[in-house]
């Protein structure tokens, strides 16, 4: 069986043009004509590789490493081994980061498994695509939607009645979109579910009646939602996602949350109902959040946590309820000081 190579390098680059990138300085005997054809970790590198080091923990893979070369930070120059191509770079996994677009620009979003329009797709006559539209097998595009140019609509998704998606966006394999605005240049990774019904009850004594979901979900300009991750459309107002925003895989949204610009959530993230993020929050992975809380700008809540109350702007929380970070460290300080006296205790007490 062949082994395919699912990401494949156009064409490569010098060391030359790799410094002039990323403004690395190459070390004086590093053949500046060098092709760089892939990218790779430090224990993995072959001759035609970049790979970099900005973490001590790693320092001891250099002596054997047969990368192409390697981006440094400056206070590691002096441990570099001989005969090992290197650069000084700033910031080397930035540098890193910036030439591996650079190699492989089709892995930065996904790509049509067919091109152009496919048979076996469904488009209502009446819903409107643009120009350069691809849509793949097995697409259903509902009445009076509409697809902005070059956007990806990849097999099996479902397009619903009167949805609008902007240009150059993807939305993967077997994803559903409904009740939904979505800008340009967003990414919807296969499996999502957007716009389907929040989760509203109203409890009583001959059973839960439902609360009708009659909001939207909104997703603004150059979002990208990881895969199998569920977004819930408002109940008396929309669900907002912010521009630039990041959600990684298997994440909750409730309805009418709003979350604000350059948001990151760390997978397994599960947002209440009317949960509020401003701008630049970060959430890292399995946060929980309460109904009806606001998360101020530039919070950061520390994986694992559940926030019962509303976060200020620019703190960072963490536990369960999360509170201050220091706040917590020191609770769980306070507590594994104690746990430890009394397992002193015990086994004191057994030996007597």
């Amino acid at each position: 069986m062949s082994e395919p190579l699912f990401h494949a390098c156009p064409q490569g680059l010098t060391v030359r043009e790799i410094a002039a990138l990323t403004g690395a300085e190459l070390a004086a005997d590093v053949p500046p004509d060098r092709k760089i054809e892939g990218v790779a970790a430090l224990d993995h590198a072959g001759p035609s590789d970049l790979t970099f080091l900005d973490n001590p923990k790693y320092l001891g893979q250099l002596a054997g490493t047969d990368a192409g070369l390697c981006l440094v930070a400056k206070r590691f120059a002096g441990q570099i081994p001989p005969g090992l191509p290197f650069a000084i770079a700033r910031e080397p996994y930035r540098a890193f980061v910036t030439v591996a677009r650079a190699l492989f620009p089709s892995a930065l979003r996904p790509l049509p498994m067919f091109g152009g329009s496919s048979e076996g797709a469904f488009v209502h006559p009446s819903a409107h695509l643009e120009a350069g539209v691809s849509i793949d097998p097995g697409v259903v595009v509902g009445p009076g939607a509409e697809i902005g140019s070059d956007t990806i609509v990849s097999a099996g998704a479902v397009i619903g009645p009167q949805v609008r998606i902007g240009r150059n966006c993807v939305v993967g394999a077997g994803a559903t979109v409904t009740h939904a605005l979505v800008g340009d240049r967003v990414v919807i990774h296969p499996g999502c579910r957007i716009g389907q019904d929040g989760f509203g009850y109203l409890p009583g004594a001959k059973g839960h009646e439902k609360v009708p979901q009659v909001g939207r979900v909104i997703i603004q300009d150059d979002v990208e939602i990881g895969a199998n991750t569920t977004i819930d459309r408002g109940a008396s107002r929309d669900t907002v996602i912010g521009e630039g925003t990041k959600i990684d895989n298997l994440v909750q949204i409730g309805h009418n949350v709003v979350i604000g610009r350059h948001c990151v959530l760390v997978a397994q993230t599960g947002l209440s109902g009317s949960t509020t993020l401003g701008d630049f929050v970060v959430l890292g992975a399995r946060v929980g959040s309460n109904n009806h809380v606001t998360i101020g700008d530039g919070a950061q809540i520390a994986a694992i946590s559940i926030v019962n109350d509303d976060v200020p702007a620019g703190a960072r929380w963490g536990g369960t309820p999360a509170k201050p970070i220091k706040q917590w460290f020191r609770e769980m300080k306070v507590l594994e000081r104690m746990a430890n006296r009394d397992a002193a205790g015990a086994q004191h007490e057994g030996d007597a």
